[in-house]
């Protein structure tokens, strides 16, 4: 694996590293640029594959200490429903506060921030390892309404064939969107949509998640991970 920068990325892929980190990612979390964030998970999969997407490493800031709670846990949804391989850092799932340089090779003792926890579990529980993942367009809800800039979202399909929806709000304001989900065998057919990450649960026709698109109205950083079940 590179520790790279610069944009050297796709270059050291090409002369040999299974994996490079993907710095830019992160950086465009941090900024929480929306727009910014599809754009770079529009890139091929076969440079997407081969990346490391993080929120936390031992040269960043801890992702407690720099992401306020409600815009982490929407940061980890993004990065960690992408493709590639999924990088956790030591004390990430605690919730520890605190970067310790390498050379230390000791920390402080910090209490366990049982919502983070909590939260990670939940995660690795539901986290997708293998599939077919696409990234998803966000449209506008109504002529007018700009909100559907601020909205990330991926389809996944599992070997076993089950369908996966992935969106996040990543803003800090309420926002809504329509999402054409790029499944087949959805037109004519009724679905029920099963939050992984939460409680809520929607029965929807399937022509109309084809067109015009699943209706999503989540709160400032909110996010669905929902499965697709028929009906």
């Amino acid at each position: 694996m590179a520790e790279a920068y610069w944009d050297l990325e796709w270059e050291l892929q090409q002369q040999g590293f299974d994996y490079c980190y993907d710095k830019r990612l992160y950086d465009r979390m941090r900024s929480g640029d929306a727009g910014a964030i599809r754009a770079h998970l529009a890139a091929g999969l076969d440079y997407q594959d081969r990346l490391a997407r993080f929120l936390e490493n031992h040269d960043e800031p801890r992702a407690a200490a720099s992401f306020p709670w409600p815009q982490h846990q929407a940061a980890a949804i993004v990065t960690y429903f992408a493709p590639g391989l999924r990088f956790f850092h030591q004390g990430q799932f605690d919730g520890a506060r605190v970067r310790v340089p390498v050379h230390l090779r000791r920390g402080p003792v910090e209490p366990r921030d049982p919502d983070i926890a909590a939260f990670y579990d939940r995660l690795l529980t539901v986290l997708f390892r293998d599939g077919a993942w696409s990234l998803i367009a966000p449209q506008p809800a109504w002529p007018g309404n700009p909100s559907w800039q601020d909205f990330i979202s991926y389809a996944w399909r599992a070997p076993d064939g089950d369908r996966y929806l992935v969106v996040v709000n990543y803003s800090d304001h309420q926002g809504q969107c329509r999402l054409r989900l790029p499944f087949t065998g959805l037109a004519g057919g009724s679905f029920r949509l099963v939050d992984l990450m939460g409680s809520e649960v929607y029965d929807r026709d399937g022509s109309e998640l084809i067109d015009p698109g699943l209706y999503v109205d989540l709160p400032a950083w909110r996010y669905n991970v929902f499965e697709l079940e028929p009906m």
